[in-house]
C-alpha cells in the first residue's frame, strides 16, 4: 500500500509539472495587436480612447495604420495645442 500512495504522488507531481509547462507554453503565444477602432481621436503625439484615456502611440506602426485607416479622426499636430487637450465631444463615464 505504501509503494501505490508514493507512485500516485510521484505521478501527480510529475503531472503538475507538465500541465504548468503547457499553460506557459501557450502563454508565450499571446499576440496583442493594435485595433484602430478603439481610437475616438489621434494626433501625432498620441490618441484618445473611445473610453476616455489618453494612450501615446505604443509604437510607430500603430500610428501609421491608424493615420492609413479610412473615415478616422486624426490631427497632424500635438494634442497639447487645444484647450480641452484634444478631446472633441462630450465624455461620459
Amino acid at each position: 500500500m505504501h509503494k501505490i500512495l508514493k507512485s500516485a504522488i510521484v505521478a501527480a507531481a510529475l503531472a503538475g509539472v507538465s500541465v504548468i509547462g503547457v499553460s506557459t507554453a501557450f502563454a508565450a503565444d499571446v499576440v496583442v495587436t493594435f485595433d484602430p477602432n478603439s481610437v475616438a481621436y489621434g494626433y501625432n503625439d498620441g490618441y484618445w480612447t473611445r473610453t476616455h484615456e489618453w494612450r501615446t502611440w505604443e509604437k510607430p506602426e500603430y500610428h501609421e495604420t491608424y493615420r492609413k485607416t479610412p473615415n478616422v479622426q486624426y490631427y497632424e499636430y500635438a494634442h497639447t495645442r487645444d484647450p480641452d487637450q484634444g478631446w472633441r465631444g462630450e465624455w461620459k463615464k
